[in-house]
């Protein structure tokens, strides 16, 4: 599959695509802007790092539109090109671990992996929910968790409704909790922590994992712990280049730069300012004298 023209910051290929929490079957999801993205990088390998469906909500209510099954059929389509797709469930769509060592499509359903860079070092790719204190030993608690996410979203999305008939840009009001309210940051900061240990444990060089929705990419000691994001709200990814190098790309705010910048292309060709109003044409010396 060819993509379509790159933007500055996104490699047009890459040798490895790292996703989670894409979270299908909820409102939340932002299927479109996840199918943009795939149009836009081609890779030799990717991974779904976990909750790429939500099976939790989808018990609780039907929601399945045509964009969702667009994104199933894309991954599928990558899958049937060659494309190697490793899927390692996550605690949303934990029915796939039913499955562990199968194959679905081509797809590779596997438990965790481990995953080495074009430079040779070894990456621990897993979900993080097993590292979970909450989903492990209080589920009813992770269940409310789960409900009460889902009410700050709906919460945001009107929010955001109304930010944008003042012209006001897009207002993440969980991820503005995660990193204000203390118990939060502070749970973020152990379970990341936790996963670094793991990894160190194992002699990798680094973990690869989603879960917790917070992109990061960061060194903790001697290992590079690396979380994916989610494509609920941040709608971010870590792409491997081809040299073994990782970066994290957070394709909203791309997104974002590129409407600005037609905005303001399609505004200096009407001649306007960034308020809208018709620029005023400077006079020529000679304009100037002959009035």
């Amino acid at each position: 599959m060819t993509p379509t023209a790159p933007l500055p910051g996104v490699p047009a290929s890459c040798r490895t695509l790292f996703v989670s929490d894409i979270h299908l079957g909820t409102r939340g999801c932002q299927a479109g802007m996840f199918l943009d993205f795939l149009d836009h990088v081609e890779a030799e390998r990717i991974y779904l790092v976990g909750d790429i469906f939500d099976g939790w909500r989808l018990r609780r209510g039907w929601h399945w539109p045509q964009p969702h099954n667009n994104v199933v059929e894309a991954l599928l389509a990558r899958a049937h090109e060659g494309v190697p797709v490793i899927y390692i469930p996550g605690n949303h769509d934990e029915v796939m671990r039913r499955y562990l060592g199968t194959h679905f499509g081509g797809i590779d359903v596997r438990d965790e992996d481990t995953h080495v860079t074009a430079d040779g070092r070894r990456l621990l790719v897993v979900h993080g929910d097993k590292f979970d204190v909450v989903v492990m030993n209080a589920r009813w608690l992770a269940h409310v968790g789960d409900w009460a996410y889902t009410v700050t979203l709906c919460a945001n999305t009107w929010y955001n409704r109304v930010r944008r008939l003042w012209g006001g840009q897009y207002w993440s009001l969980s991820n503005w909790a995660k990193q204000s309210v203390k118990r939060a940051v502070s749970f973020i900061g152990e379970f990341e922590k936790v996963l670094a240990d793991e990894a160190h444990r194992g002699g990798y060089d680094g973990i690869v994992c989603g879960h917790i929705h917070k992109a990061e990419m960061t060194r903790l000691g001697d290992v590079l712990y690396v979380n994916c994001g989610d494509w609920v709200e941040s709608c971010t990814a870590i792409v491997e280049d081809h040299d073994g190098g990782l970066r994290l790309v957070d394709w909203a705010d791309l997104v974002r730069e590129r409407a600005r910048a037609e905005r303001d292309r399609a505004r200096d060709a009407r001649g306007e300012d960034r308020g809208g109003r018709r620029r005023k044409q400077k006079k020529s010396k000679k304009t100037k004298a002959a009035s």
